[in-house]
């Protein structure tokens, strides 16, 4: 049994700038590897946005730009609607390679401007030299904030000592049921400077799903494991989630899952299948 019917707005989280952004949105990872799948990757965002989850998050590195072109289709006509989310790699990241990165991303978008540009993952360019990219491009009306993506707490620590590293808008990192080492010291840290999180790969491609605790939790509100496990992430509030659905049948799931409310007895029984983390967990990364 699937929760299946929507009910009001999508709740939304504030950046460090006060613009408000939904606290559920939509991946794009593994779309447009293949033109089979095109149409239906293209309808399932759009029905995301007719359902509210106007947050779409892709990245250059995704079917090495392929998917930005299924958001570009997806979005057509309805671009002011839309928080767009696009990455550069950390071999780009370079001043000038970052702005290039940043054109060749907005051309395969069909945009002239990409709403939050993070840096996928830390690499061998100082993050200053990133910094001072992001900077220019904010300036040029290219992108309009800037964040950062796989970052651990002292990447972070480094990043907000350096010049206008202050701005970093959010850290979109991998956390769900399964991976709760950022509960330690990383989502604390980032909520007391109030950087929202992003969080990638919230039912951990599918595999946490057969869980019997979840499966539990799921029946006992004639839901969907899946469903369980975006409300947990979701109850924060102060998190944004961005599972991906190519079939319209998972971003109505998805969408369902604002409506579930878990009770402390659910979140009792989760907190005994997947515990949370009692010392540092280094990063992790899909």
């Amino acid at each position: 049994m699937t929760r299946q019917d929507p009910v009001g707005p999508v709740p939304r989280l504030a950046l460090p700038s006060g613009e408000t952004v939904p606290i559920l949105g939509q991946g794009t990872w593994m779309m447009g590897e293949g033109t089979r799948t095109r149409r239906e990757e293209v309808a399932a965002l759009r029905l995301g946005l007719d359902l509210g989850m106007t947050l779409i998050d892709t990245a250059e590195m995704y079917a090495g730009g392929g998917a930005e072109d299924v958001v570009a289709e997806a979005v057509a006509g309805r671009r002011d609607e839309v928080f767009l989310v696009s990455k550069v790699l950390p071999q780009n990241a370079s001043r000038q390679g970052t702005i290039a990165a940043c054109e060749r991303s907005l051309r395969r978008l069909r945009t002239d401007r990409i709403d939050l540009y993070l840096l996928h993952w830390r690499g061998r360019v100082p993050l200053a030299e990133t910094l001072e990219a992001f900077d220019q491009l904010v300036r040029a009306g290219k992108i309009r904030y800037w964040g950062v993506s796989n970052f651990d707490t002292d990447d972070m620590e480094e990043l907000v000592q350096l010049a206008g590293g202050a701005q970093v808008a959010t850290n979109q990192v991998l956390y769900n049921l399964t991976r709760r080492g950022i509960e330690f010291d990383l989502l604390p840290w980032c909520r007391e400077r109030r950087i929202p999180i992003m969080a990638y790969s919230p039912i951990e491609q599918g595999r946490m799903l057969g869980n019997p605790a979840l499966r539990r939790v799921a029946e006992r509100h004639g839901a969907t494991a899946a469903q369980v496990a975006l409300a947990w992430l979701l109850r924060q509030r102060d998190v944004m989630v961005i599972p991906k659905a190519a079939r319209p049948e998972h971003v109505r799931e998805n969408r369902a899952a604002l409506d579930l409310q878990l009770t402390a007895e659910d979140l009792a029984e989760l907190n005994r299948a997947f515990p949370a983390p009692t010392r540092k967990v280094p990063l992790e990364v899909l």
